[in-house]
């Protein structure tokens, strides 16, 4: 009997094998990016005649521009594949809103800014092209040069 509960025993341990490491509960988990940009950081895609720009953040996806309401979506999060980073979501009137971002050197053709990565949004049936950064980047950087 006491050899059918020491192999018992042996077998429940040996269902539980501990030998794989575990990351420390504090140990973050790598963060996720696009070229440079980190994709949990507040982003500005931006793009010109007409001037727009979408803050993708945490609270949701606004678009600005000039002389109209912002339309706010929400922020379900994104995906990614490779080089690109999409966020997909809908508008309140349930209109479909995206916006994808590619790691790849951007100008506005305005400025003499090089943006890390390509903008493209579509709100319903309208295309919207451009560049993006963080806009932590975006506030540091000057009208000419990197944007990083």
């Amino acid at each position: 009997m006491r050899a059918l509960v020491g192999l018992g025993l042996a077998l429940a341990l040996a269902a539980c094998d501990t030998s794989a490491p575990v990351k420390p509960a504090d140990e973050k988990a790598p963060e996720a990016k696009l070229g440079s940009v980190a994709l949990d950081a507040p982003i500005r895609a931006l793009g010109t005649e007409p001037f727009w720009h979408v803050d993708i953040e945490t609270a949701g996806l606004v678009l600005t521009r000039i002389d109209q309401q912002p339309l706010t979506a929400s922020n379900k999060g994104f995906e990614a594949n490779g080089n690109v980073a999409f966020w997909t979501s809908a508008l309140p009137d349930q209109t479909p809103f995206k916006v994808t971002l590619t790691a790849e050197d951007c100008s506005d053709g305005m400025s003499d800014r090089v943006y890390p990565l390509s903008a493209k949004v579509e709100i319903g049936a309208e295309t919207l092209t451009g560049c993006a950064a963080s806009i932590e980047a975006l506030e540091r950087a000057s009208e000419a040069g990197r944007v990083e």
